[in-house]
This record gives structure tokens, sequence and C-alpha cells, in this order.
């Protein structure tokens, strides 16, 4: 990072308020959830739509997000992405009824979901080519410290059960990231793709220096004329070609959300409540722990690992850990469930806790961040936007579903019954990864796309 301008230090920060915004959102609603349910004397059903609306709203920024960065820039899509999570935030901790906080919940969904989009875009055309791996890394591991950052917010907060409080606070890095925002310029890509080459050389210099800034500025407007002229429709998506990469991008992004991940991070206090952590400081105090610190630590060990073991070997590696600690939660279940209503915690209660930390290390070292990079490697540049825009829509999707049923599902099978379909779909992503997926570390894209003609996933 040494030698870096300030402006390049600025896409930086711009990257990682993005990250936190959207960890921020998905960590607090756990500890904020008991306290609102006391409030508005929620039924399980709402609690549902309290906590998985945020993931709709976040469906419909998502798939409005690339039609705007395209026609209103970056810099635009993201100043809209920090004002639209002001704005639910404060509409969410001032509601007076369920009804405004939903609507609350759905406006900050839509800001997370045009964020979870543009930022990535942002840092990947503003940053040299050397440092954009660990630009768009930064993003993931932005996501982690959020979820810890709300995560301790809830925990300080729960002697004064002020959720108002807990949600509030998520104006801050709504503000910060439009503010930070405004004096930044669009990416020299997008002004170039609308005819501004003189806007496009000034945002160059300040972020990458005058050194070679004309001859990448001509490298940049070749590559948009070779993808203006191969420029692939809705329908070259769908053609025969394409399909087996999409049908390995929309397995990766469905599989990484129907294995449970939200469903532990939202409902976590829940989790903890059930495993018999009696009080609302203590389940925080847990989810801090098995959640919080070690979904930032595991994160760290992708970044280190993905280029060096490649993507196969970290998500089979993860998976594993997945369906052990899945199985294990069962059974803790089953005995928990067959003892009754617990009071303080026993041995049962503390083996959750080391195997929902075995369950979230797995997954933050695996399908969390490498399924993105994935994703982001195996489409055509002339499908690219498109493609990883219909994954995005169903990893966001299934992040619905599943967080729109997971106590519904609790009271029909119980804790165990909902961790016993986590198991099996985690073995299902096993099978079905360690067949279909190839591996795609240090392959270049023609290499890709020749995999996809292979019978062979390695």
């Amino acid at each position: 990072m040494k030698g870096m301008s300030k402006w390049l230090w600025l896409v930086g920060l711009v990257t990682i308020l993005s990250g936190l915004l959207f960890g921020y959102d998905q960590g607090v609603i756990s500890g904020a959830l008991p306290f609102i349910t006391k409030s508005f004397d929620l039924t399980t059903f709402l609690q549902e739509v309290v906590t998985s609306w945020v993931t709709l709203g976040a469906l419909v920024g998502a798939l409005l997000a690339g039609a705007m960065a395209d026609r209103f820039g970056r810099r635009t899509t993201l100043i809209t992405a920090g004002m639209l999570f002001f704005v639910g935030a404060l509409v969410q901790s001032l509601a007076p009824d369920t009804a405004i906080l939903v609507v609350g919940r759905f406006v900050i969904g839509g800001g997370v979901g045009i964020a979870s989009v543009a930022a990535p875009l942002y840092a990947a055309e503003m940053a040299p080519a050397k440092m954009r791996g660990r630009f768009v890394s930064s993003y993931q591991l932005a996501i982690t410290i959020g979820i810890l950052v709300a995560q301790i917010v809830d925990r300080a907060l729960s002697d004064s059960a002020n959720w108002r409080l807990m949600l509030g606070l998520a104006v801050i890095p709504g503000v910060l990231l439009a503010l930070v925002m405004i004096p930044m310029p669009d990416t020299p890509r997008w002004l170039l793709k609308m005819g501004q080459r003189p806007k496009a050389r000034v945002a160059a210099v300040k972020v990458q220096g005058v050194d070679g800034v004309d001859s990448r500025l001509d490298d940049i407007a070749a590559e948009l004329a070779m993808e203006e002229k191969d420029k692939g429709s809705w329908s070259d998506v769908l053609s025969p070609k394409i399909r087996p990469m999409l049908k390995v991008g929309l397995g990766l992004a469905i599989f990484q959300q129907v294995t449970g991940i939200n469903a532990v991070i939202y409902y976590s206090d829940s989790i903890f409540k059930a495993a018999g952590f009696s009080s609302v400081q203590q389940q925080t105090d847990a989810t801090i722990l098995a959640i919080g610190c070690v979904n930032v630590l595991a994160t760290f060990v992708a970044i280190a690992f993905i280029d060096r073991f490649g993507r196969r070997p970290l998500l089979l590696a993860g998976l594993t850990g997945m369906i052990v600690s899945l199985a294990g939660l069962t059974l803790a279940f089953i005995f928990l469930e067959d003892q009754g209503k617990t009071t303080g915690t026993s041995f049962l209660g503390l083996a959750t806790l080391v195997l929902l930390v075995i369950y979230i290390a797995s997954f933050a070292f695996s399908l969390g961040p490498v399924v993105w990079t994935m994703i982001s490697e195996i489409f055509p540049t002339r499908v690219r936007g498109r493609a990883i825009a219909v994954a995005t829509a169903a990893n966001w999707g299934a992040a619905f579903v599943v967080s729109a049923s997971f106590l519904s599902i609790v009271n029909i099978v119980g804790t165990s019954g909902a961790f016993a379909l986590f198991t099996i779909m985690s073995i299902l992503a096993f099978v079905w990864i360690s067949k279909k997926v190839p591996e795609t570390k240090g392959k270049p894209l023609e290499e890709i796309e020749k995999l996809f003609t292979s019978d062979s996933p390695h």
C-alpha cells in the first residue's frame, strides 16, 4: 500500500464503508430482535418479516444497481446507496409500529443491495491491476468487521434494551459513504464510455498518477470498443455455450445461502437461547465470540490462501467442516429438546457454541468469499455483467427464503430439524461442487471457458 495517492486511499475507504454498511445491517438485527419482539408483541411470522425484508430490499437494489451504475455512473449510484441506508436506518429507528419498521428495513436493504454491486465495481475499475485483488478482498473483510461491530453495539446497549439506537446507529456508515463519495471522481472507464475523455484523464491522474495515463486510457478505450462490438444480450446468457457456466454460478450463489449462514447470523441470539444461554447478555456474548470474531479471523485465512491453494480445495475443506459441525448441532439440539427447557448454560449449550464456531469458521474461509471470487471469474466478458446480476439476484432470493422461513421451520420441526436440513444442503453442495465446479485459480479466461466443455472439474 506504500506510495498510494490520497485518492486511492479514499477509494479504499469507500470500499470499506460499503462493506461495513452491509455487515452492520446483517449483524445488528440478531441482538435487536428480542427487544423489538417485546415492544411490538411480534408473532413468529412478523419476526421473520422484520428480519427478512432487508434481503428482499437488497434483491431489488441489486437488480437495479447494474443499470443505475451504467446510466448514472458508479459515483452517483454509491451516493444513492448511502442515502438509502441513511433514510432506512432513520425510519426503522423511529418506527411507531411494525409496518413502518418493515418499510425502513426494506429501504435499508435497497441501499445494501445497490452497494453490494456498485462498491466492488467501483473498486475494481479505480484500483491499479496489481492492487485490485486486495481492494475487492477488503470489501469482503469489511462485511465481517461490520457484523462484529454491530454485535458489539448490541451487547453495549442490551442492558438498556435500546433497539432503536442499535438500528439508528446505522445512519453513520450511510452518511459517511455519501459524504466521502461527493468529492470523488467517477471511474475513468465509465467516463470514457460516456465520451468524457478529459474528465476520465483527470480521474485517472488523481487515482493512479500521471505516468502512462494516456496509454492506460487508450487501453481502456480499446477494451470498451471490443466489448461494444461483442456485446452480449440476455439471450446470450441463456445460450448453450454459457448455460454450463450459468448453472455453476447459480449453484454456488444458492448453496451459499441454503446451507444456513444468514439464518445463523440473523437469529443467533434465538439459537443460543434454545441452547440454554438464558440472558440476552449471555446470548449476545456468545454471538460476538462464535460469529463476529471468528468470521473476521477466518476471512483473513481465505484472503491469504485463495490464490495459493485454489478455489476447489477451500470450498471442499470448508464444506467438510460445515457438514461435521451442522451434524453435531443437529444431535446437540435433539438432546436439548429431549431435556426440555434448559436453565443456565449446560455442557450441551457450550458444545453448541464450539460447533457454531467451527461452522462459521468453515463458511468464512470457503463459501463466503470464494463463491464471489469464482462468480466473477467464470463468465466471458461479453455476458459477465448480466450473468453476475442473475447470480446476485439468486443469492439474495435464496437469502430471503431462508431468513423468511427459519423460525417457522423451527416451530414445525425444532431447531434440530432446521440444522438437519442445513446439513443435508451442505452434503448436496459438497457432492455437486466436487462433480461440477472446475478449478479456476491462475487460469486465463479462454482456458476457463474450455473447462466448461470438459467432463473433468479439476
